[in-house]
């Protein structure tokens, strides 16, 4: 059984069997709070993790112009959702305590997937 997380546009993963992770938000015991964001995955190499880039824009005061940089997230990716999940996806992630020395970060829903771009 999938709890609700409590935050708006996620809904719980459609698998039918639950997940045996302690670090899903849905399954296990990890809350989120802090922030919550958008970014890409561009990395999906490791077992339990992905990178997601984060795309924005910086003023640069001396030449009154933006800037397009970006920064890179490793998140948690849990076993429920790590099926659906390709590089390439537009994913909402959101802020947890620390999982390991990168990772504060789990993934949550899928917003855009990769074909529909």
């Amino acid at each position: 059984m999938s709890r609700n997380i409590g935050i708006p546009g996620v809904n719980p993963p459609k698998s039918k069997e639950d997940c045996m992770d302690k670090y899903c938000p849905f399954h296990g015991s990890t809350k989120i709070r802090g922030k919550i964001t958008k970014g890409v995955i561009v990395n999906k190499k490791a077992r339990n993790s992905v990178i997601i880039r984060q795309d924005y824009v910086k003023f640069v005061k001396k030449y009154q112009r933006y800037e397009r940089r970006n920064s890179r997230l490793a998140c948690h990716l849990p076993e429920c959702l790590r099926q659906e999940m390709q590089v390439g996806d537009l994913v909402i992630v959101g802020e947890s305590r620390k999982i390991s020395k990168t990772k504060a970060f789990v993934v949550l829903d899928k917003i855009k997937s990769q074909e529909a771009t």
